[in-house]
């Protein structure tokens, strides 16, 4: 049996999606090598926005998304907000 899933890939204001199909059980590694995505610039992935790793096996309908490594540190980019004047 075959099952469907979505992989995306995202950057500000644009994004690449696929679908592809696999036989069952199909790992994150499985979709990542269907989906003929680059994934050297890639910090992780996720499926249905929960971290995962590139064994973790996937089912039908799954949306398997491709993470970026972050731009700025989040703790950081609060603290230079908080010390601005008003």
């Amino acid at each position: 049996m075959a099952i469907e899933v979505e992989v995306i890939r995202a950057w500000p204001r644009r994004f690449e999606w696929v679908r592809v199909s696999l036989p069952e059980p199909a790992t994150v590694a499985d979709a990542l090598a269907a989906s003929g995505f680059d994934t050297r610039q890639c910090d992780g992935y996720a499926i249905h926005g929960e971290r995962t790793t590139a064994d973790a096996e996937l089912r039908d309908g799954d949306r398997l998304e491709l993470l970026r490594p972050l731009q700025a540190d989040p703790k950081e980019s609060r603290r230079r907000r908080a010390q601005r004047p008003r």
